[in-house]
């Protein structure tokens, strides 16, 4: 069993950084593609970012892409998202999830496990 612990939000003015952080463990993390979803109050869960488990290739949602960067540690079972130019409307709550053999896809279906989230306020 995967177990995913978010970490590294908080509240930060537009235009600024932060670096979340996922740490896995339970299973060989290096199977697992890896990806980053946010929900926003009274929204659904949206694509934030993603990695494969196989290969360094990313894909990220079109809102975040040039501001946004996915990567993995496998050594440390633990990938980050660099935030950076952050806006209001990246305000949400940033969740990890863990997909086995996965090619980091858009579908939240396909991710076995989830993290429990970490709270991104973006203030104007």
């Amino acid at each position: 069993q995967v177990q995913l612990v978010e970490s590294g939000g908080g509240l930060v003015q537009a235009g600024g950084s932060l670096r979340l952080s996922c740490a896995a463990s339970g299973r060989t993390f290096s199977n697992y593609a890896m990806g980053w979803f946010r929900q926003a109050p009274g929204k659904e869960r949206k694509f934030v970012a993603a990695i494969r488990w196989s290969s360094p290739t990313t894909n990220y949602a079109d809102s975040v892409k040039g501001r946004f960067t996915i990567s993995r540690d496998n050594a440390k079972n633990t990938v980050y998202l660099q935030m950076n130019s952050l806006k209001p409307d990246d305000t949400a709550v940033y969740y990890c999830a863990a997909d086995l053999y996965g090619l980091g896809d858009r579908s939240a279906p396909n991710y076995e496990h989830w993290g429990q989230g970490t709270q991104v306020t973006v203030s104007s």
